[in-house]
């Protein structure tokens, strides 16, 4: 099927993404298969495209694919017979029919690994977050999260900063910044061979319920699934628990008893995820999987990139504390930095800490 079909598919009433995926198992032909297969509303939909398509809501959006995807040679519509369709997600028992994607989509090529976290998380949290997410690109993994604030964003960027891959799976269309305090990260996404990926067309605002549906192609889209931090009931655990049913391995890093941020952690290496406190320890669980990709090489001719205090900012203010502790720096030495990046335009103080300006 092509991609205009697959898109056709995605729209008819009354089947949903699992629906979809019971009649997909039956390899049905196009279109006649099709429709001896789908119910009624379903049915009468795609008759109508196929006897008086511009009679059919249907067509304007099949319009706007060939525009949208004229507009930029790193737009594509993923589905299950494009080359680089990931394996990997069609294993899962709802997957979505079609995947707008913006970016390098060679990030999925890539063995990847999801990273979720707590939206408010501590300075240790954010550390260990950048770290592994480091370590993983330096691997040649792609680090998949959900652009989310606090561990997600945090993985991501130094993943980026890391030269390495990441894939933000979003909860509104690819063209859509949200949440909008990410919007440097969006872009850097689209600018330093990173990937959007979204299951709803472009120009879609995002909505509450778009977001647990989408952890489900975070969590497909990867060989397992690292907690950084999460508080008891969050969505992060949703995210592990979707894991589990899609056969995924758990990962968690410890915490502190004292910490409400570490007891969904805890509560998962209680119930069987495996205890993380090194990337090596989720290499090794991976088997095969963990000698894939030489490490990278890292660049430095990239001011943003190659300053250690600098590759910690970004448009969240961070405390000059929290730079010190992250950088290894004295306060000294941090503050004499910040004023020698302040004056080059490339950080601003603001009343949470600082942050790093757009270039």
């Amino acid at each position: 099927m092509t991609a205009k079909e697959w898109l056709i598919a995605s729209m008819l009433p009354g089947l949903g993404s699992r629906g979809l995926s019971e009649l997909i198992a039956h390899r049905p032909d196009w279109p006649h298969g099709w429709l001896a297969r789908l119910n009624e509303p379903a049915r009468s939909a795609l008759r109508l495209w196929l006897d008086h398509p511009h009679r059919s809501p249907i067509q304007a959006h099949i319009e706007a694919l060939d525009e949208w995807l004229a507009g930029d040679v790193r737009r594509h519509l993923l589905h299950p017979d494009h080359p680089d369709w990931p394996e990997l997600l069609g294993q899962i028992p709802d997957p979505p029919p079609v995947l707008w994607a913006q970016g390098d989509i060679s990030v999925l090529t890539a063995p990847c690994l999801a990273m979720v976290g707590t939206r408010r998380p501590t300075r240790e949290g954010l550390g260990n977050a950048a770290g592994f997410a480091q370590a993983l690109a330096e691997r040649g993994w792609s680090v998949i999260s959900g652009m989310a604030l606090g561990i997600d964003g945090q993985a991501q960027r130094a993943a980026l900063d890391a030269r390495g891959k990441s894939a933000a799976v979003l909860g509104c269309g690819v063209d859509v910044v949200y949440p909008p305090r990410h919007a440097d990260l969006h872009r850097r996404l689209l600018e330093e061979g990173g990937l959007l990926l979204s299951e709803h067309p472009p120009g879609t605002r995002a909505r509450p319920a778009y977001f647990p549906r989408r952890n489900r192609i975070v969590t497909g889209l990867s060989l397992g699934v690292l907690v950084v931090e999460a508080a008891p009931r969050s969505g992060s655990l949703v995210s592990a628990r979707l894991a589990m049913e899609q056969n995924r391995e758990v990962f968690a890093l410890p915490g502190s008893i004292h910490n409400p941020q570490a007891m969904g952690c805890l509560a998962l290496i209680r119930d069987g995820a495996v205890l993380v406190t090194d990337v090596d320890d989720i290499l090794n669980e991976l088997g095969h999987w963990a000698q894939v990709g030489a490490p990278l090489s890292v660049a430095v001719d990239e001011p943003r990139e190659s300053d250690p205090l600098l590759a910690w900012l970004s448009d969240t203010p961070t405390p000059l504390d929290a730079l010190v502790n992250l950088t290894g720096n004295d306060v000294s030495s941090c503050q004499m930095r910040l004023l020698e990046l302040e004056l080059e335009g490339r950080v601003s103080q603001t009343s949470g800490g600082w942050v790093r300006l757009p270039r």
